[in-house]
């Protein structure tokens, strides 16, 4: 009787395990067609704009943002290419930083409804006096990019390095290359577009650092002259401008 049960019971645990090697082959039935799986799925600001989909792209960051010529030439670049189909909206502040960008992400970013999201603050994350380790840093840019994405799965978010510090400017973030290698990690786990301009600028400061200076004369913030040299062709390049 016993052996009987037995023998019963591997029967309907055979057909169960294959019931369920079945159904694991299906795909889920919960799982939106048409929703990416990654940010490496969803088509790119660009490509949509270039099959003629308007779209509104938000810079969130420092004052290299606020204050940041690479914006205007991003919006000129657009404009000039995609004629009425891009809003370039920036939304940087100066002496801001990670934790100032999740507690203002609403009203900066997720009420403009954006197409795509590039952010900086490494640069002031690094910054001792605002106290920021790298877990917090961390933190506060998986919530940003969480945000975002639960309100529009299909945005893109571009993380972006940006020039190196000098002087003063590099003894008050001392480790502001951790801080960048940090965004880099993170676009590489989240699947997202890193512009990693520090090595660019970084080639200039090492081989030719009066050109350097010329080009960043306050030691943090690049000129006009800096961002077109610079800064805008790296950023146009990447975003395949």
């Amino acid at each position: 009787m016993h052996y009987a049960w037995y023998l019963a019971s591997l029967a309907t645990l055979a057909v169960g395990t294959l019931a369920l090697s079945d159904s694991a082959t299906q795909p889920a039935a919960s799982a939106p067609a048409t929703a990416p799986a990654t940010q490496a799925d969803a088509p790119s600001f660009v490509t949509r704009l270039k099959a003629g989909q308007k779209q509104h792209i938000v810079t969130y960051g420092t004052s290299l943002t606020e204050g940041g010529a690479w914006v205007g030439h991003l919006r000129a670049t657009l404009n000039k290419q995609f004629p009425g189909l891009a809003t370039v909206t920036n939304s940087g502040v100066g002496a801001q930083w990670s934790t100032w960008g999740v507690e203002n992400l609403k009203a900066r970013v997720l009420d403009k409804h954006p197409d795509a999201v590039i952010i900086e603050f490494g640069i002031n994350d690094a910054f001792l006096e605002y106290k920021t380790s790298l877990e917090q840093t961390r933190k506060n840019l998986e919530s940003m990019i969480n945000q975002i994405l639960a309100q529009n799965p299909h945005c893109q978010i571009i993380l972006q390095t940006m020039n190196p510090p000098v002087r003063e400017h590099l003894e008050r973030r001392p480790n502001v290359e951790q801080y960048y290698q940090l965004y880099r990690d993170i676009a590489k786990e989240r699947h997202l577009l890193l512009v990693d301009h520090y090595p660019v600028w970084k080639k200039l400061l090492d081989t030719d650092p009066k050109k350097f200076d010329e080009y960043v004369p306050d030691g943090i913030h690049p000129s006009v002259t800096g961002y077109e040299k610079i800064t805008t062709p790296t950023l146009l390049k990447a975003l395949g401008l």
